[in-house]
């Protein structure tokens, strides 16, 4: 009861909304009662039957042309981009805003008797069939193109996307992901323009008085006799109204279940040795991207903050963006130029990008050359047994992110992209599709670029760590390297070290920071040289003869390990992380002792750390 008072909307609206439909409904309801019951006697009157099929035929074939000709004009409004996109955006909606007489008279410039088309068709094209259907065309293809351009510019991105490295073309793309989810707005606007163009006058008893149309026809009888003599026309107008709408209301067809005949599991075959080197580079608006990379084994993460380039460089290497300059080779063979579909790539998105009235089977097997055994195999590995029939809402977070990882891992891709694939999912759900992405990766050896803003991801599911901050490499290397010497403040950042800072070199062994001296190892810099320092947490000890003395502000039990934050001198606060750390709190004195070799050094200039 709550929920439904939630819903149901106030009183002024309701009062407002009603306005509106008794003043819509009011002449039409007006009319039935008053004249209705006298039309019979006038509804089988040939004249009046050859204008209800003249406007009927007519308009179904112009709804025909503009559905033929419509629905890629729409298509390409929705994707392109640019002043030009925008201008003929503009252009092709004008006759919404011109009175109908105005569409009339400018089509006369262009289909009238003494135009170049006029004269080739004799004259012909107008007082006839065909200038009806021209004038209707004209009037009503505005209405289709732009609900059927609001359809394509709704869909997902990355489900075209995920159809070209699923090696289907341009053509395929539209034919078998853009169109069939756009159906319901094409539709709509199929409708919009079929009744636009049974309606239409202006336009039409300008270019093609004859034959009549039903509107004509209507117009005449009133310019002749008056009121009376329209009550039949009318009628029919409503009628054949009320029926195309009451027809097209009606459920196009529910969601069916497919047969689905899964075959025995067949396993994949194994991946051969692959190393992706690039170096790209790309420009987009006041954004540049630059980075170079070499591969010295099979997976690579991007580790950098939102806005770093990582999907961008992802989409590069998918060939679903096309660098500006630089070079991209898989194995020493240069696959920079090939389409996506060509480049044998898998790519999992961070939505999943699942098509919406697809069941699990059909999206496993979505992919050119998809073998039924080897998706049947995916199935059972990725825990999706028993699930082949449902669709996309039908499936948890966790569920659609395996079907879409089995989606790009059926077609055994040289190279399996992931774009942040365990983003917004339970910790439970992320922990689970994690472990089991590298038991994939230890038994399978595919390749993988992973792109992550969770340092522990990065560490866990790669052997070589790529950081990438405004579109530039702030580092690269083996994950072991990487982690130990990050190379700047911002890399200790972006790898979750807390505890860093900046300070002066003071002796081959000390810098100064905080009003601390902490010892290091040995530095081969000039005293009073600014330094960047950082130390992992694990690596600070509470130790009884430790040098540092430190008050303990704070103890976290994190579940297993404590993480206790602690001053040092007057202003150094470090944090801590142990299993055995639960007996200190806030108040208490201790002692720390901090292995020289364990802080890391790097010289401040050019790199700076970024704001908390």
């Amino acid at each position: 009861m709550h929920n439904d008072r939630m819903t149901r909307p106030s009183a002024p609206l309701i009062g407002l909304g009603s306005l509106l439909a008794v003043y819509l409904l009011a002449p039409i309801g007006l009319f039935c009662v008053w004249r209705l019951p006298a039309f019979g006697v006038d509804m089988a009157h040939p004249r009046l039957l050859g204008a209800l099929a003249t406007s009927a035929v007519a308009a179904t074939i112009s709804a025909a042309i503009i559905a033929l000709l419509g629905v890629p004009l729409a298509y390409g409004l929705a994707q392109a981009q640019g002043r030009l996109a925008h201008l003929i955006g503009i252009a092709v909606q004008l006759p919404l805003a011109l009175p109908p007489l105005i569409s009339g008279i400018l089509l006369i410039y262009v289909a009238g008797p003494y135009t170049p088309l006029g004269r080739l068709f004799d004259g012909h094209l107008t007082d006839s069939l065909a200038g009806i259907v021209l004038a209707q065309t004209f009037v009503a293809a505005p209405f289709l193109i732009v609900a059927a351009r609001s359809a394509f510019a709704r869909i997902d991105p990355e489900l075209p996307a995920v159809a070209a490295t699923l090696g289907h073309g341009r053509l395929a793309r539209f034919t078998r992901i853009a169109l069939p989810i756009a159906a319901p707005g094409i539709r709509a606007g199929i409708l919009l323009a079929w009744l636009r163009a049974f309606g239409e006058f202006g336009a039409t008893v300008i270019l093609a008085y004859h034959p009549y149309s039903l509107p004509v026809y209507t117009f005449v009888q009133f310019s002749s006799t008056g009121l009376p003599a329209t009550q039949a026309p009318v009628a029919a107008t409503l009628i054949a109204a009320f029926i195309v709408l009451w027809l097209s209301s009606r459920r196009v067809g529910r969601r069916r279940r497919p047969h689905i005949e899964r075959p025995e599991p067949e396993a994949p075959s194994g991946w051969g040795a692959l190393r992706l080197d690039f170096n790209l580079h790309k420009d987009i608006g006041r954004f540049t991207l630059h980075i170079t990379h070499r591969a010295e084994s099979r997976h690579l993460a991007l580790l950098g903050p939102s806005g770093a380039g990582k999907s961008l460089t992802l989409k590069i290497l998918a060939g679903l963006i096309p660098a500006d300059a630089g070079t991209l080779t898989a194995n020493d063979t240069n696959i920079g130029d090939m389409t996506p579909e060509a480049r044998s790539i898998g790519y999992v998105p961070q939505n999943s990008a699942l098509l919406p009235d697809r069941s699990v089977w059909q999206q496993i097997n979505l992919g050119v050359g998809a073998r039924p055994a080897l998706a049947s195999y995916w199935l059972g590995r990725l825990q999706l047994d028993g699930l082949e029939h449902r669709f996309p809402d039908e499936l948890s977070g966790g569920q659609q992110r395996r079907v879409a990882l089995a989606r790009a891992l059926v077609r055994q891709p040289d190279l399996l992209l992931l774009d942040e694939p365990f983003s917004a999912l339970d910790t439970p759900v992320r922990d689970d599709l994690r472990r089991e992405l590298r038991y994939l990766q230890q038994d399978t050896g595919m390749a993988t670029v992973l792109v992550t803003h969770d340092p522990e991801e990065a560490a866990q599911l790669a052997d070589e760590i790529l950081i990438l901050d405004a579109g530039q490499t702030l580092q690269t290397g083996s994950r072991e390297t990487v982690f130990q010497k990050p190379a700047s403040a911002c890399v200790a950042r972006l790898l979750g070290i807390r505890n860093r800072g900046s300070g002066v070199l003071v002796s081959t062994y000390y810098i100064h920071t905080a009003g601390v001296e902490l010892q290091v190892q040995a530095l081969h810099l000039l005293p009073g040289t600014r330094i960047g320092w950082c130390v992992r947490a694990e690596h600070i000890h509470i130790q009884a003869d430790g040098p540092y003395q430190a008050e303990v502000l704070d103890t976290i039990d994190v579940g297993g390990v404590f993480e206790v934050i602690v001053r040092v001198g007057e202003g150094l606060d470090l944090s801590l992380r142990a299993p055995d750390l639960g007996w200190l709190s806030a108040g208490d004195e201790c002692r720390l002792r901090i292995p020289p070799a364990a802080i890391q050094i790097w010289e401040e200039h050019a790199l700076q750390p970024h704001p908390n």
